[in-house]
């Protein structure tokens, strides 16, 4: 893992996910890059990243046809699935976009689901998500404030590739059904889209902060809203 020396000249890898986290909690982000602490992984999502990869493939027919998914139309939503050439390397989790913020020497980075093109010509970028529930599905809890923050992160990206971005991001949510009298060897989904109102102003303020904290030789202080420092400071605690 490559850590963070404020004097390299070379520009330093920041992702999508490295962002966010350093805005859940400053000092396991700054723990990390500096002296290359992890923290705890996390188990895969391979049943995600399969309906990724089916969702994928089948807005990809309409994307060769040049006509929109059924699921856009039921939404009333004027817009295709565009075949943009970079599409595929943007899509790809190891490439992805990326875009040298020059102020701060990052390079920053993020893999998108999906690209459509509204008919006033500008770019929509899109998000897949897998979720089971029975409540209502809404993007107010806390827990989505990061699907939030991707999107708009992915905008930002795009807008700095010179494209003319949509505002308006999209969420296509698989919500898989537990209602079904047997399991079959299958599983059913209802498919739904919820509309974002994307605003990208807080990632260049925020590109400065973490600019801030990696060149300051102190550590920051521990969040108490974070379960791992308060895990740390917990066990410090009962050492003593």
């Amino acid at each position: 893992m490559k850590k963070y020396d404020p004097e390299s000249k070379d520009p330093y890898p920041l992702s999508r996910t490295r962002i966010e986290d350093f805005l859940e909690c400053p000092r396991t982000f700054y723990l990390q890059e500096k002296f290359g602490i992890k923290q705890p992984s996390l188990p895969g999502f391979p049943l995600n990243l399969a309906v990724d990869y089916l969702l994928k493939k089948e807005f990809d027919i309409h994307r060769a046809n040049g006509d929109p998914h059924p699921l856009m139309k039921a939404y009333r939503i004027k817009a295709i699935p565009i075949d943009h050439q970079e599409l595929p390397l943007w899509r790809d989790n190891f490439k992805g976009i990326r875009v040298i913020h020059k102020p701060t020497n990052f390079e920053l980075f993020g893999s998108i689901d999906d690209l459509w093109l509204s008919e006033k010509g500008e770019y929509i970028v899109v998000d897949y998500k897998a979720i089971s529930t029975s409540q209502e599905f809404s993007l107010e809890d806390k827990y989505k404030r990061r699907y939030k923050k991707q999107v708009e992160f992915y905008q930002w990206l795009l807008r700095q590739k010179g494209l003319k971005v949509s505002n308006v991001a999209y969420f296509v949510f698989c919500n898989g059904l537990k209602d079904r009298e047997a399991f079959d060897a299958k599983l059913e989904f209802d498919l739904s889209i919820i509309k974002h109102e994307g605003d990208d102003s807080w990632v260049e303020p925020t590109l400065f902060e973490i600019k801030k904290f990696l060149d300051s030789p102190e550590i920051p202080k521990a969040n108490p809203e974070c379960e791992l420092c308060a895990y740390v400071e917990k066990l410090k605690n009962y050492e003593k």
